[in-house]
């Protein structure tokens, strides 16, 4: 698949505000004593079983997921709250097969002289409201991530883990180059994509970071 028009937006939280949404078995991943929750649009393209050629109508959409950073067995992850996309067979797909809380939502993503009109907003029946309109413009320099770093903890996860219906931790690996990252300017005009999960992030701006293009390998979530 091919992630572009990325925005990583990011805030502290109270570590004991996530611990009770995530499994036992999955060690919440702080940073300096601090937890932090992300909000991160994009858009997919070129989503497809390995050797198969894309399809219009299911390889390409725009995409929101509201996520946090979990270990286990000291493998460093990312664990979904949410994930909002604006493709119904896609959101049946990852829901059933990676056993992801995927939501239908009616998104748009539009990019004109160098910056990003984004919204969302979840229409999933039965699901609670939730909602994302922000435009942004990457700011600075093209850079890698250092180790050691704010920026290398929240965006160098190589898998995400996910909890079946039987209640067993999964893991899927995913591969990609280190992330493009540029610094970015900003505006959350709403975001309810945090608070729609009982949630209150720190005040404040977030820490945002956009990338324009990246190009990932999925695999099939297994147990731990």
């Amino acid at each position: 698949m091919r992630w572009s028009d990325l925005l990583f937006l990011h805030w502290r939280i109270d570590a004991e505000q996530l611990r009770p949404r995530i499994p036992a078995e999955l060690a919440l991943d702080t940073f300096d004593g601090s937890a932090w929750i992300g909000v991160v649009p994009f858009r997919m393209s070129n989503t497809r079983p390995r050797r198969t050629p894309g399809l219009p109508w299911f390889s390409a959409f725009p995409e929101t997921n509201v996520r946090t950073y979990v270990t286990h067995a000291g493998k460093p992850g990312v664990w979904f709250l949410s994930l909002d996309a604006a493709n119904p067979v896609a959101v049946r797909v990852a829901r059933s097969r990676f056993h992801l809380p995927y939501f239908d939502a009616r998104m748009r993503c539009v990019a004109r002289d160098g910056r990003i009109d984004y919204s969302t907003m979840r229409t999933h029946t039965g699901a609670p409201p939730a909602e994302l309109r922000v435009s942004w413009r990457a700011d600075g320099l093209l850079h890698h991530a250092r180790a050691g770093t704010l920026e290398h903890f929240l965006t160098a996860r190589y898998c995400l883990y996910a909890q079946d219906g039987a209640g067993r931790v999964l893991r899927g690996d995913i591969d990609h180059p280190l992330w493009p990252l540029r610094n970015a300017v900003a505006e959350v005009e709403r975001n309810t994509m945090i608070t729609t999960h009982g949630l209150t992030a720190a005040e404040g701006p977030p820490l945002a970071h956009a990338v324009e293009q990246l190009d990932v390998v999925a695999w099939t979530p297994e147990p731990v």
